[in-house]
């Protein structure tokens, strides 16, 4: 497992889209094991494999609640419903965060690390980021959808 350097915009990996993972073997779950621990790292909730530069189908989430680590190879949205809007930030955007409007539920489908076939449901909090990721994964960034976007205050009285 390694931390790998998470890609900053405007680099041009972020505006591609990916494309689906075909081998499910070693080298997917060391990403996969990788993508965990970058995340985990940078204090992040969420990475897409465009963030670390590989244009791969693969995201990682952990949000904080029950579901833990979610890890979704070839993730397809299958359902939405309502509407929230709320910041989000980016770890490949430091500094800044934005409104940006997503559904309140969805539902998505993938593979685990095993291949198998997997939906997992999610709101709130959850469901922004599994779009937000699934974004990633077509070279769309949160700025692009983004209502407003502003820059973070200094924490700690940093000048």
């Amino acid at each position: 497992m390694a931390i790998r350097i998470i890609v900053k915009d405007p680099d041009p990996v972020l505006r591609e889209v990916s494309k689906p993972v075909t081998k499910i073997n070693a080298n997917l779950h060391k990403l996969l094991n990788d993508m965990a621990d970058t995340m985990y790292d940078a204090e992040g909730v969420g990475l897409a494999a465009p963030q670390i530069g590989i244009l791969k189908r693969v995201i990682v989430m952990d949000v904080g609640d029950e579901h833990g680590l979610i890890e979704l190879i070839n993730p397809e949205v299958i359902e939405q419903e309502g509407e929230q809007l709320g910041p989000e930030g980016c770890l490949s955007i430091p500094g800044l965060n934005g409104d940006v409007k997503r559904a309140q539920r969805v539902k998505v489908k993938g593979l685990d690390r095993d291949g198998n076939e997997i939906v997992i449901e999610g709101t709130d909090l959850l469901a922004r980021c599994i779009l937000h990721e699934v974004d990633h994964l077509n070279g769309v960034l949160y700025t692009d959808l983004a209502e407003n976007v502003y820059r973070l205050e200094p924490q700690g009285g940093e000048a």
